[in-house]
This record gives structure tokens, sequence and C-alpha cells, in this order.
């Protein structure tokens, strides 16, 4: 997966330097503007579709939190009884996230690859809004390998092609290249299931989106 490996580093930059702060202050109670308030309660609702997935009393799961960025998902499931391992690319994202759990003693928070093998198994996996900066080739051979160390169930977003994401990521690559962030890769929700069911022989289960202004994002539930 060479251009998962090229796309995660140009990742890592963004989320660990160029827009740390800005993410730090999305995921806050701070004031924001407008359009950000829209995106920060389309990922509130997100979020709390992704938990409402999970079974309600989550003590003696394990759970992988892959893609943690500030560790909001992965505290709530920690406080619902489960031990989560929280991991990202971004050291300052989980520095931060590590603060804003004030030490709850069921979160390990790690900084590196969600991917990576070693992490060993897992009841339940989530991945919000981790994967949608890559093409839906390299999210059907991340979800496989992700499935593959999942006992219940993997749950991830993806961005679902639409019209006005379509504009976006149009009008994106008209900014000069020092200017973009890593843009958001529109998939075809049923080329995806394509992927995933035809050729890696996963099972899907619920499926949910939500729109929020420029926040755009679906839901999936790959079951075991």
């Amino acid at each position: 997966m060479s251009s998962y490996a090229k796309r995660r580093g140009e990742l890592e930059h963004y989320f660990d330097r160029t827009a740390a702060d800005t993410w730090a202050r999305l995921t806050s109670e701070a004031p924001v503007s407008g359009v950000r308030a829209k995106v920060r309660a389309g990922r509130n609702a997100m979020r709390d579709t992704l938990l409402s997935w999970l079974p309600e009393d989550l003590h003696g799961r394990r759970i992988l939190d892959a893609g943690c960025g500030t560790g909001a998902l992965a505290l709530e499931a920690a406080r619902r009884g489960a031990d989560v391992v929280a991991i990202d690319i971004s050291p300052t994202l989980v520095g931060l996230a590590a603060e804003r759990s004030k030490g709850h003693p069921r979160l390990d928070f790690r900084v590196g690859d969600m991917l990576d093998p070693a992490l060993g198994r897992f009841d339940h996996i989530v991945a919000m809004d981790s994967l949608i900066h890559y093409s839906a080739r390299d999210v059907s051979v991340a979800l496989a390998g992700l499935a593959a160390r999942a006992d219940h169930s993997v749950c991830f977003t993806f961005a679902p092609r639409t019209a006005l994401l379509a504009t976006v990521w149009a009008v994106g690559k008209l900014f000069p290249r020092s200017d973009r962030s890593p843009a958001i890769v529109p998939v075809s929700p049923r080329h995806l299931s394509h992927l995933l069911v035809g050729e890696k022989g996963l099972k899907l289960g619920r499926t949910h989106r939500v729109s929020r202004a420029f926040y755009i994002s679906q839901a999936l539930e790959i079951s075991a």
C-alpha cells in the first residue's frame, strides 16, 4: 500500500504541524465560527452514532480507536467500561487527547499507524473520519486488515460522493499546494460496498449519513 503510506505521511505533517491548533479548538468547547460550529455539530452527531452501534455496557471489551484524534470517542468508550487502545499518527493530537482524558485508567494512547497488526485483536474497532483522505481501494485494503483483527465489528466512516463534496474537492485543487489541507476523497457507496463485499468478502451491517454544512460523512458497519 505505497499510496497509503505516502498519504499517511502527508496527513501526519498536516495534523501534527499545520492544523494542530485548529483541531484542538474545533474539538473543544471553545467558540468557533458558524461553519466550524456546524462541522463540530456534525462530528458530534457522527461520534454519537458510532458509539450507539457499540454495546451500552462495554466492560470486558477491548476496543481500538483507529485515528483517535483528540480522544473524545475513546474517552466515552472507556467511561462505558471498555479497555481502549487509542492510536493516531499525530503526536501533538495524541498528547492533547491524553491530557483531556486526565489519566483515565482504561485508556492506552499511542502514536503510530492504526493498521499496525502488532496492536493485536479487539472486540470492536472504530475508525471515525480517519479513512476519508484515502482512495476507495486503499480504504478497502485497510478495512480488510482491520476486520481480520476484530471479533465483533468494525465501524468506520467515509466521505460519500455527493455533488457538494465533488465541488469542494474540485475547488480545493485550485488552491496553491502550500495552502491546501489534505483533500478528502469522495467515495461512491456502491463502489466501496462492491470492494468490501465482492472483493474482500466482508459482511456489511448498519449505515447512517450525517450532513451538516460542509461536514458530510457516512458511517458503515462491518460485522464479524
